[in-house]
């Protein structure tokens, strides 16, 4: 399943962008037709130029607002008129409260008087302006506006019915909102043409089956991603230098294989944290797997993780676009091991509700990520803000030197909401210390694993303290830049656990920059319990919904047998660091002489393509 299929609402109507309006009880259609020829005709005519700034870019604001309405209005009517958002026990809000006109909520648009529309029922979330964790200016930006576009591919099901109490949950819209009043999906950044195109390309992916690695996932997500999914996935700190690293620093490891050894069979089967799996990799936790897969999310995710001949865990994140009701629910066999990522609240009932709640669920175990009390400098991310400020939508696309009072009020509060992970990580508790860990185990009898760690005493402290484990991962490069790759910290870590006894019943998990079966076996060589893999699941989850996680499994487990065989190696517990050359481990830069001639004659291996033209 594609993220966006190709027999959507959206592209049935956007065919060469020809956007249709639908009334709802069968009268008569009314449409009107924008074609991508005559879009393409204005951007390289020679009369081009004559078009003033002005006239211009008023031109694609229009086509913009004019494509996201025609779209929502449509893929609104797919439901029933009347259809509202109904909480957890299914019980329908709206029926006891009158309905609400529009003229009623437009009223309602200051910040301390606001009224939001969400799916055809009207809130009042003046009281949560200010503790809203994905900033204030979002909402009071909207003040008075249908919000469902932006609201939707953002919160999981049962966000509204968790946190607007009764009495704020006012009652049904008596009828659709002025479309000025409606706002468009979130998109900021992207101009109409990049949204065409990217429509077009989601249009033309290649068969899942010539996608033959890792890579290929990621170059796809590149092109088709909105800017704002791909700076937040993307993104690593300052320099992205670590980011770079983590992965780099596999390619200073090489292999000594044995040979002659039969292995004719090789069995993939290990145990983490007690439970048998059939692969010795995860799916690490990610946050907000929406933005690149609206429909299914984490939910795809999990159903592709179990429908493969190799069960695969997943660790599922406190920042989950779906709630964790829905993923647990999501799984494709029951047999399937879930685990949750926990970001510590400052309100401690708060974290405390949540381990409850994933063992009730039956999450296995507990990741407590310890390397974010604040978050890092991630300025791809942040050059997009998630937010929309003013009246006029997001920040990045309003007009230069705008007088209005919303653009002033908007230049007062740009630093409010610094992109996605700014904004949704406000709440997280930089004051968590040991003792809290420490208290954490008094309410679970789930295993603790610390996510997170980057020295080697903290790997001791954890195990010491009667922790289950560890992750070695410095949050996929977007924290402290300059930190060490997590491969070079399990090379150091290992030896000292076994000094101190330790390394028996404690696992030592790694994550970040793993993109091939040889990156797992290196850290698998080392002592590594599991390796974790978290953006190539989200590429793959973006370009294919469940089942380009479920390739992407296929790829990495026939990569890694196949490295195993060639190793000489039959089964996980045989391996060891007497496989590996470590001696360049260490060095981060070598320089070696120049081969000319081999360089002038490589062919570098292609990419995969799509079924047109891409401007590549």
């Amino acid at each position: 399943m594609q993220a966006i299929s190709k027999n959507s609402t959206f592209l049935r109507n956007c065919k060469n962008l020809k956007f249709i309006s639908k009334n709802i009880n069968n009268r008569k259609l009314s449409s009107s037709y924008i074609t991508l020829s005559q879009l393409q005709s204005i951007k390289t005519n020679n009369n081009y130029k004559n078009y003033s700034s002005k006239n211009l870019r008023n031109s694609l604001i229009l086509l913009s607002s004019v494509s996201f309405l025609a779209y929502y209005a449509n893929d609104q009517l797919q439901h029933n008129a009347n259809s509202l958002i109904s909480n957890d026990n299914g019980k329908n809000p709206a029926s006891n409260k009158k309905p609400i006109s529009p003229a009623e909520v437009a009223k309602h648009n200051k910040p301390d008087d606001c009224w939001v529309v969400i799916d055809g029922y009207v809130y009042d979330v003046s009281f949560f302006i200010p503790n809203h964790p994905g900033g204030e200016d979002v909402i009071r930006a909207n003040a008075g506006k249908d919000v469902t576009a932006i609201f939707m591919p953002l919160h999981a099901k049962g966000t509204l019915e968790k946190n607007i109490p009764i009495e704020n949950q006012l009652g049904p819209l008596s009828k659709p909102m002025p479309k000025k009043l409606v706002c468009p999906p979130y998109a900021p950044g992207e101009t109409p043409y990049e949204i065409m195109t990217k429509q077009k390309l989601r249009d033309n992916m290649p068969p899942l089956g010539t996608i033959l690695n890792l890579y290929d996932f990621e170059r796809l997500a590149s092109k088709i991603l909105t800017n704002q999914a791909w700076a937040y996935y993307s993104s690593g700190a300052d320099d992205e230098i670590t980011y770079r690293e983590n992965h780099n620093a596999y390619h200073r490891i090489f292999f000594k294989p044995h040979i002659l050894v039969d292995v004719k069979d090789v069995n993939l089967k290990t145990t983490m944290l007690g439970n048998k799996t059939d692969v010795p990799f995860y799916v690490s936790a990610t946050a907000l797997c929406k933005l690149g897969n609206p429909e299914g999310g984490e939910v795809d995710i999990a159903k592709g993780c179990g429908s493969t001949s190799y069960m695969v865990p997943q660790m599922i994140s406190t920042l989950a676009s779906c709630s964790l009701d829905e993923v647990a629910e999501g799984k494709a066999n029951d047999k399937q091991l879930q685990w949750f990522q926990l970001y510590v609240n400052s309100d401690r009932k708060i974290t405390r509700n949540l381990i409850k709640h994933a063992e009730d669920l039956g999450m296995k175990a507990i990741f407590v990520t310890v390397d974010a009390p604040s978050l890092g400098n991630r300025e791809k991310d942040q050059k997009i803000k998630f937010t929309t400020q003013g009246s006029e939508g997001p920040k990045i696309l309003q007009k230069k030197g705008d007088t209005s009072n919303a653009a002033a009020e908007a230049k007062k509060k740009e630093n409010k909401s610094d992109g996605a992970s700014k904004a949704l990580s406000k709440f997280i508790d930089p004051s968590l210390s040991w003792e809290d860990i420490a208290k954490m185990r008094e309410l679970t009898k789930l295993p603790i694993v610390i996510k997170g760690v980057q020295r080697a005493e903290d790997a001791v402290r954890a195990a010491q303290m009667g922790c289950q484990g560890v992750v070695l991962s410095n949050h996929g490069g977007r924290q402290l830049d300059f930190s060490r790759a997590p491969i070079e910290v399990l090379a150091e870590t290992m030896p000292i656990l076994k000094h101190h006894g330790l390394d028996k019943n404690f696992d030592v998990f790694v994550d970040g920059g793993i993109r091939r079966g040889t990156d797992i076996l290196k850290a698998l060589c080392l002592g590594a319990t599991g390796v974790g893999l978290g953006r190539p699941f989200l590429y793959a989850n973006s370009c294919y919904g469940r089942d380009g996680v479920a390739h992407a499994i296929d790829i990495i487990t026939k990569e890694l047998e196949m490295s195993m065989r060639l190793l000489g190696v039959s089964k996980i517990e045989d391996l060891n660091p007497g496989f590996l050359d470590l001696q360049s481990l260490h060095a981060r830069s070598v320089l070696v002489a120049k081969d000319a001639l081999y360089e002038n004659s490589y062919k570098e291996p292609q990419l995969a393509k799509f079924l047109i033209d891409d401007d590549d």
